[in-house]
């Protein structure tokens, strides 16, 4: 069976083009996710996972649809290898039901690690520079530390103030300093 599998990352993005290339490579079957793919945890992939049996092949349209880092991709393809299931990439020609199909999965899956960490490494240094500039400086605070504070050196205990201030308890006791709940 010729088994496929689409993801996007957000609700607001659409599965149709994936779906649809799926479905021209002769998917009997498509599971889906709206979800990260830096989560292992999505329900559609698990799903797919339980439902393939030997000799069946999964299909993606493109490698970062079906996992974000090298070390989730081979865990994925070994636990689909010993369940004697293959793998094809629609984009990037991959199929590892053949040798030179795995050596290519193997370098093209070092290239999109490497892009993604050159892609990090570019964003940490975009917000470095704007806090450098003052232009970033994060969320604004959802609750005042220093009322907080007041509050507490009135005596009131920290599940009053928490009430109080409409947020967590253990937010109160982050910012006194205690850590203890």
């Amino acid at each position: 069976m010729i088994v496929g599998y689409a993801r996007v990352s957000t609700t607001d993005q659409s599965l149709e083009v994936q779906i649809d290339e799926l479905a021209a490579h002769g998917c009997d079957r498509i599971f889906q996710d709206q979800a990260s793919g830096t989560s292992r945890a999505r329900v559609g992939l698990l799903e797919m996972i339980q439902f393939v049996r030997e000799g069946d092949t999964i299909v993606v349209s493109r490698l970062d649809r079906f996992a974000r880092s090298l070390t989730d991709l081979f865990q994925l393809l070994d636990e689909l290898g010993r369940k004697g299931v293959a793998f094809q990439c629609v984009h990037q020609s991959i199929d590892t039901s053949s040798s030179t199909g795995k050596l290519t999965l193997a370098i093209l899956g070092a290239v999109a690690e490497f892009e993604n960490d050159i892609r990090r490494e570019r964003q940490r240094a975009g917000i470095a520079k704007a806090k450098a500039n003052g232009i970033y400086v994060g969320r604004k605070a959802g609750i005042d530390p220093a009322k907080i504070k007041a509050l507490a050196a009135e005596g009131m205990t920290a599940g009053a103030i928490a009430k109080e201030m409409g947020c967590h308890r253990q937010s109160v006791y982050r910012l006194l300093g205690s850590g203890s709940s």
